[in-house]
């Protein structure tokens, strides 16, 4: 089964995000976007008024690369995979991506 990250982050924060944010675990990460999703697997599995609602998202698990969409739900991030996999990440846990702190970790992105 895929990793699945739980990220709680204020929904105060959504707003300053400037068009990337990143949450990272070891070596696995996920970025969301504040563009519009593209995948159309994941939007061929969703109702057509929920399609304007999500936007673009990638995820590295071990090494591979996942598209996918997210949509805030309540203070978490609700990211949908083209697979139908389905994971909850932490929106506390999300920083630009040019945040030293992320640096200071070792994760150059």
């Amino acid at each position: 089964m895929r990793f699945a990250f739980i990220c709680v982050v204020a929904l105060a924060v959504a707003p300053a995000w400037a068009d990337e944010v990143v949450a990272s675990n070891g070596e696995d990460s996920v970025r969301l976007s504040d563009q519009p999703c593209t995948s159309q697997k994941v939007l061929d599995r969703l109702p057509p008024n929920l399609r304007v609602l999500v936007h673009e998202a990638t995820a590295e698990v071990q090494g591979q690369l996942f598209k996918a969409c997210w949509v805030i739900d309540g203070d978490v991030a609700h990211l949908l995979y083209e697979d139908g996999d389905q994971g909850l990440v932490p929106l506390s846990d999300f920083r630009m991506p040019d945040d030293p702190r992320l640096r200071r970790a070792g994760l150059d992105v």
